[in-house]
C-alpha cells in the first residue's frame, strides 16, 4: 500500500500475468512442492527469495474497507523476475468510494465480475510461500491481508517482512550526505523516494506496478545495506521488520558501528 499524494498517470501493467485458480490445501511453491523449511536467517541478503507486494484498498479503515487489488513480484538473487508476477483485481467486500477511485482508478464496473478474495487468497499465499515479504508502508498491507487470512483460514501470515520506508530511514542515518538520501521528500512516500534513486513512478497506484517500483527501490537498497555492513537476513530483519522492529530512526546497539 502506497500512501496517496494525488492522482497519477494511468498505466496498464505489461507483465505476463500468471493465472492461479487451483484450490490448494496449503501454500505450494512455484514447482508445486509442499512448503519448505523455515528461511535461513544466516543466508546472505542477496541469496534470499523476496516477494515484493502491494495492495490497493477501498480505504484505510480496517473495519469499513477491504482489498480491491493484489500485486506481487519475486526478487531472486538481487534480480526482479518479470516473467513470473502476480496481479489480481478483486470484487471488494466493501463498497468502492469516490476518493479511493480517484487514487487507484479502479471503478465498480471493472470489478463487478472479478472473483472475491476468498477465491484468490490461497493463490497469493502460494506465490509468497518461502519468501520474505517486502513493501512500502508494509504494515498497512499486512493488516488487511492478515484480516482476510484470519477470516478465511483462521491463521496469519508467518513470512518475515521488510518495510522499505524503515530501511530508507535507517540507511539515511548512515549515509546522510549521499544525494539519494540527503534530498529526502517531506512525505517519504514511495514515489518521492523512488525518484531520488532515478526510478520512474509511471503506473503509480496500480498494485503490480507499485510492487515493481518498490522492488527496484529495494534492489538499490541491497547495495547500500551491504556497504553499511548488513550481511545476512537476520541483521536485515532487525533494521527493516515493520512488525518486530522499533522506531526506524533508532540504531540497534550491536549495529551502531557498522
Amino acid at each position: 500500500m502506497t500512501l496517496p499524494l494525488g492522482v497519477q498517470e494511468t498505466f496498464k501493467p505489461s507483465f505476463h500475468m500468471m493465472d492461479f485458480f487451483k484450490k490448494r490445501p496449503k501454500p505450494l511453491d512455484r514447482n508445486g512442492s509442499v512448503s519448505r523449511p523455515p528461511l535461513d536467517l544466516k543466508a546472505p541478503i542477496r541469496q534470499v527469495r523476496y516477494a515484493v507486494i502491494d495492495t490497493e484498498l477501498t480505504g484505510l479503515n480496517e473495519r469499513k474497507d477491504s482489498i480491491v487489488s493484489l500485486g506481487a513480484l519475486h526478487l531472486i538473487e538481487g534480480r526482479i523476475d518479470l516473467g513470473y508476477s502476480f496481479y489480481r483485481l478483486l470484487k471488494p467486500r466493501t463498497a468502492l468510494r469516490s476518493d479511493g477511485i480517484l487514487i487507484h482508478e479502479i471503478t465498480p464496473s471493472e470489478v463487478a465480475e472479478e472473483p472475491e478474495i476468498d477465491q484468490v487468497l490461497r493463490d497469493f499465499l502460494s506465490f509468497c510461500d518461502h519468501c520474505v515479504l517486502v513493501g512500502h508502508c508494509l504494515s498497512i498491507d499486512l493488516n488487511f491481508i492478515n484480516m482476510e487470512v484470519k477470516r478465511l483460514l483462521g491463521a496469519h501470515l508467518t513470512n518475515p517482512a521488510l518495510d522499505t520506508l524503515m530501511l530508507y530511514r535507517w540507511l539515511r542515518t548512515r549515509w546522510p550526505l549521499e544525494a539519494c538520501f540527503a534530498a529526502a521528500p517531506e512525505s517519504l512516500d514511495l514515489y518521492g523516494i523512488a525518484r531520488g534513486f532515478g526510478i520512474s513512478a509511471v503506473g503509480a497506484h496500480n498494485a503490480v506496478m507499485d510492487a515493481f517500483i518498490t522492488a527496484q527501490l529495494f534492489q538499490q537498497f541491497l547495495s547500500w545495506l551491504e556497504k553499511t555492513g548488513i550481511k545476512d537476513l537476520e541483521e536485515l530483519l532487525r533494521v527493516g521488520d515493520p512488525i518486530k522492529g522499533g522506531d526506524p530512526f533508532q540504531i540497534p546497539l550491536d549495529l551502531a558501528n557498522l
